[in-house]
């Protein structure tokens, strides 16, 4: 059901920005308008995607390290962390979805790693295949992983259903060897897209040892197999050779972005299990952290419009200053909307699994709404000025 809503959400986009560059290339652009455009997509890509998919990639990599040890010696301390790390991957990754746009999309990254829930029929079929365990046990057992198990047996929910039951790390006796063959072959293929996720980015700014793995897998980490990174195509919208036709183009690709997560947290990942439409489409149903995924998609939403992740962030380069300048009555809107959601997903009662039906919920999928919709008003915004 992900990769459906992701697949339409992609080509939702592609049809908006082609719409809005139509506009925009009919609208003059002041010089200054057009500077601290610029300024704000740089930083968005080095202050926002650049360090959250470069924790992304590092815990990810960490994790595929330890899961290859616990599977040659298996302790209860050594899965704890373990799961600690995958907590830890899974937390950027959630703060990377207002961003799925470009490389995530076009590789279909999202699908792969983080489609849910577990096909558990498959899974099953699949412990009790003597030949595919071996060839995800042989050295190479990432790359089968990656081109031979569909998106509902990898990324994080296929290793978050080994590691965790009922909101708690499983023991590590728990763990079969054949489930330990599997999982240390998902954890590889997910360090190996994350590893695409941050080249496709930053580029040459990515890990030397990144960038060959990529380069030994053949896997491709830039625009359309042309020269940009994502990050470049990006900085240099308006100029040759960026998908971009211009700089507010690229803005309201960003705010797009936004807007997608938004209504995907209250219309598909709350609202199917709350309202009835389907109670098995829950994620992170194992580890219980359904809702610091959702509070983290909020978070990703905050970071790009306040200029970069906490620490990181200049407000004088982030959509909160561009749209202040444009409306300020807006921009308190959208602060006020990124709070409330927030907040009221901050009140829905833990964890999710267990309370899907709440009616507190509601209030939830209302509040994301509201984002999405005021998110909305600041892309109309952004193609009138």
């Amino acid at each position: 059901m992900k990769h459906l809503f992701k697949t339409f959400m992609v080509a939702a986009l592609a049809t908006l920005t082609l719409a809005s560059c139509e506009k925009d290339n009919d609208k003059p652009v002041t010089p200054n308008d057009n500077q601290q455009a610029q300024n704000i997509a740089a930083q968005f890509v080095d202050h926002t995607v650049a360090p959250t998919y470069g924790a992304l990639a590092a815990n990810a990599e960490q994790l595929a390290t330890q899961l290859a040890a616990l599977k040659q010696n298996p302790t209860d301390a050594g899965l704890r962390q373990a799961c600690e790390t995958f907590l830890a991957a899974r937390e950027q990754w959630e703060k990377s979805e207002a961003f799925l746009f470009g490389a995530a999309g076009d590789y279909g990254v999202d699908p792969h790693i983080d489609s849910w829930p577990l096909d558990e029929d498959a899974f099953n079929t699949l412990m009790s295949s003597p030949a595919m365990l071996a060839a995800l046990d042989a050295e190479d057992g990432d790359v089968v992983a990656g081109e031979r198990l569909g998106n509902a047996l990898l990324g994080f929910h296929g290793i978050e259903y080994i590691l965790f039951a009922n909101g708690q790390p499983k023991a590590a006796s728990a763990i079969t060897a054949d489930q330990w063959k599997y999982v240390v072959a998902v954890a590889g293929d997910l360090r190996n897209r994350c590893y695409q996720l941050e080249v496709a980015w930053i580029g040459d700014a990515a890990p030397a040892a990144h960038k060959a793995k990529l380069d030994d897998l053949e896997m491709q980490y830039t625009v359309a197999g042309g020269d940009y990174s994502y990050g470049e195509n990006m900085k240099n919208a308006g100029h040759a050779g960026s998908t971009y036709s211009s700089s507010a183009a690229a803005l309201m690709a960003i705010v797009q972005g936004c807007v997608d997560i938004a209504d995907e947290v209250g219309s598909s990942k709350i609202y199917a299990a709350w309202h009835g439409e389907d109670v098995t489409y829950i994620e992170s149903p194992y580890s219980h952290m359904s809702i610091t995924d959702f509070r983290n998609n909020i978070i990703s939403i905050q970071n790009v419009y306040m200029g970069g992740i906490e620490g990181q962030r200049d407000e004088s380069k982030s959509l909160h200053s561009y749209v202040r300048n444009l409306n300020a009555g807006l921009d308190n809107k959208v602060l006020a909307k990124i709070e409330n959601a927030l907040a009221k997903i901050n009140a829905m009662p833990a964890p999710f699994a267990l309370h899907y039906s709440d009616a507190a919920n509601g209030q939830a999928v209302e509040a994301c709404a509201e984002l999405s919709e005021v998110l909305d008003e600041v892309i109309e915004a952004i193609r009138n000025n």
